[in-house]
């Protein structure tokens, strides 16, 4: 490409391809950066491919990247700057100072935490749907009804629907209060009918009557990892699967959450508690990879909290009947975890199980209560 002013009309640009639109761009770029902050002595996290960590001595500083969007932080603000400097003379960046919106999440300090809240993309969500001035709704699933695939007529616009359903698990990163019904209403994208386009509109209308809430994140305290596991047998009446939903806490802070439909029929209440007991098992462990990478490793033993005994049972007998064969790779993971120590599995209460909230609709006298159990409170005064 050759262009031509007043003091370069005898230079010729090379156009370098891989930097406009091309299908390459993101790994070249990310090859281009992740390369270059190895070189400066940050270390490439196992756990996950956009996290790097820098160690010297006592300081540490974590860097993490979305595509050209940065959060740096470091356990001192010399160590910080002298980062920042060198990210400058590499590369045109802008430092905006603390941390205040990172891909629509907006980020408000208090004295006791951070509030992660997005109230802007709720409302920019609410004005595409139309619905921006809806009446609210206490909660989200009826308690009672039970969705299938077959029920009433199908929607008049699927592409609407398959739209809307997106733009709503966007906002699960800061609502785990929503993912049980989100969860729901993307079952049957493939071919939505009325009664799932009701709940689907069901959950901007608690959406507008909670925008002020957020997800809270407390400081100190990150010496636990607990966990809460749950199912519901074979609640789906077209597939007969089971979903299961667990919640996972450092400290006091809820860190990790699901509500997922399980792939296979269970033949009982308690190998549908116990695949779940799994999926928040291997979570519980790949997070302590990732604390043992940013060189903040939890010393004591994962609780696991079920509400199931005949689970809780299961994990401590590895000799069982021959009713778990079939669920044998998982028996033999949990069972592993369980014997060596680093994971404790313990039996709780229907009425402490926080992760009911990510398998079944709650009555309206119980749903705030779980929902304030999961760090999902008011936006701060």
């Amino acid at each position: 490409m050759r262009l031509s002013t007043a003091n370069t009309s005898d230079h010729v640009f090379l156009l370098q391809k891989s930097l406009y639109g091309l299908k390459l761009l993101p790994r070249a770029w990310y090859q281009r950066f992740a390369g270059f902050v190895q070189r400066s002595g940050f270390t490439a996290s196992i756990s996950g491919t956009s996290l790097f960590v820098y160690k010297e001595g006592a300081d540490v500083a974590y860097l993490l990247l979305y595509v050209d969007d940065i959060i740096l932080t470091a356990s001192s603000p010399v160590l910080l700057q002298r980062i920042i400097r060198l990210h400058h003379s590499e590369f045109a960046i802008t430092d905006l100072g603390e941390l205040h919106h990172f891909l629509g999440i907006s980020v408000t300090w208090t004295s006791d935490g951070l509030f992660l809240s997005q109230r802007q993309y709720a409302m920019d969500l609410l004005k595409r749907a139309g619905m921006a001035k809806c009446h609210s709704t206490a909660t989200l699933v009826d308690t009672q009804a039970k969705l299938s695939a077959m029920d009433g007529a199908p929607v008049a616009d699927a592409t609407q629907y398959r739209s809307q359903a997106g733009a709503l698990q966007y906002l699960t990163l800061t609502r785990p209060d929503i993912a049980y019904a989100i969860q729901l209403v993307c079952l049957f994208m493939h071919d939505p009918c009325e009664p799932h386009l009701a709940l689907l509109k069901r959950v901007p209308q608690y959406v507008k009557g909670t925008l002020f809430t957020g997800l809270h994140l407390g400081v100190g305290g990150f010496d636990s990892l607990i966990a809460y596991s749950d199912a519901d047998w074979a609640g789906c009446s077209d597939s007969w699967c089971s979903t299961s939903g667990y919640c996972v806490f450092l400290g006091d802070n809820l860190v990790s959450w699901s509500s997922k439909r399980q792939t296979m029929v269970s033949h009982s209440s308690a190998e549908a508690e116990y695949r779940a007991v799994a999926h928040a098992v291997a979570k519980t462990c790949w997070l302590r990879q990732l604390l043992q990478e940013l060189h903040a490793p939890i010393a004591s033993a994962t609780i696991v909290y079920c509400d199931n005994v005949s689970a809780v049972y299961m994990t401590a007998n590895p000799v069982h009947h021959r009713r778990t064969k079939h669920i044998e790779i998982d028996i033999h993971f949990v069972c592993d975890k369980v014997a060596l120590g680093p994971v404790r599995l313990l039996h709780v209460p229907s009425s402490h199980q926080f992760a009911d909230i990510m398998t079944k609709g709650l009555p309206v006298q119980l749903f705030p209560d779980f929902r304030s159990s999961l760090c999902v409170r008011d936006t701060p005064a």
